[in-house]
Parts: structure tokens; sequence; C-alpha cells
């Protein structure tokens, strides 16, 4: 291992005394990290590959599906795309749940169910000043 070491690093400088590193696009600029704390550490060359392929976790996916079904539910205007589009977000809800092994219905307390109800409201509150 150390063979290698020494041989990346010995490229590394002869590109250096090339001049090879310099007026490079990024040069000066902060680079960009990613937080990958949450992940554990044999985990985070598979996550890496998946996202760079475009590819999310099963759970990720399904919140990303649920905030965009939430936007599109506050656009719509009709009552009957509206009851279809709510009725579509509360099964990705249970997708989600279901693959928490939590129970399926929301309840009150929950905080999905409160962010709805607030995002709701908010839009009920638009849809109407449109109307009225």
């Amino acid at each position: 291992m150390f063979f290698i070491a020494a041989l990346a690093e010995a490229k590394i400088k002869e590109s250096e005394r090339k001049g090879e590193f310099k007026n490079l696009p990024c040069s000066g600029k902060p680079l960009k990290l990613e937080d990958d704390s949450m992940i554990p550490s044999e985990l985070r060359m598979a996550y890496k590959a998946l996202k760079n392929a475009g590819y999310l976790p099963p759970e990720m996916q399904l919140r990303k599906d649920i905030y965009s079904a939430l936007d599109l539910l506050e656009s719509m205007e009709e009552e009957k795309e509206r009851y279809c589009q709510m009725q579509k977000v509360n099964v990705l809800f249970g997708k989600i749940k279901k693959m928490r092994g939590q129970k399926i219905s929301i309840d009150t307390e929950d905080t999905y169910y409160q962010n709805i109800v607030e995002r709701m409201t908010l839009s009920s509150n638009k849809f109407k000043e449109k109307k009225g």
C-alpha cells in the first residue's frame, strides 16, 4: 500500500513542477464538501456512487415524491383534483411509515399530519382568495 501512495505523491509533485495545476477552473474557490457524517463509514462510497448515478435510497425518493405532491396540491384549484392529490399524498405517507415499521394511520399528533394541515390551510386560503 505504501508503494501506491509514494507513486501517487511522485506523480503529483511531477505535475506540480510542470505547472499542470495552474489556471484550473476551480482554482482559488472553496470546495463543496458534503456532510456524510450520518452515513455509516462502510456505506459512504456506495451511497456516493448511487447519488452520482442519480439514484436515491427508497425513503428519500418517497420524501421527494411527497414534497412534489404537496407542491402540486397547492397549485390545484378544482376540488376533485385536490382530493385525488390528497389521496396520493396519504398513500405516499403510508408507504414511508410502512418502510419504517410504524403504524400506517396518520395521527393528529404526528408531525407529518401537522405539516399537511398547515400547508393545506395555507393552500386553501390562497384558493379562496383567487375565487373570491
